[in-house]
């Protein structure tokens, strides 16, 4: 049976991260059927983590880019040429 006064000690059992900031937040991606059927079959491990990485570094390079009228869609395509 619950405690009717809760967990007066609940912050210690809670979640914690290492991170400067906590994962709150989600962002949905548009996938074609075989790739999610990959994903979910688990042929690539950790796969969302990498997908945060490729992110952030590819934010970090737009973000160095010394020409800053350049938009991060002109930029990613030359990347993928």
């Amino acid at each position: 049976m619950p405690n009717p006064n809760g967990n007066p000690n609940i912050k210690q059992y809670g979640f914690k991260t290492d991170r400067q900031y906590p994962l709150t937040q989600s962002v949905n991606i548009r996938v074609d059927e075989p790739t999610k059927e990959k994903l979910k079959a688990g042929l690539l491990p950790g796969w969302s983590r990498i997908a945060r990485e490729a992110i952030e570094k590819a934010l970090a390079e737009v973000e160095a880019n010394s020409n800053p009228s350049q938009s991060l869609h002109e930029e990613l395509e030359k990347k993928t040429k």
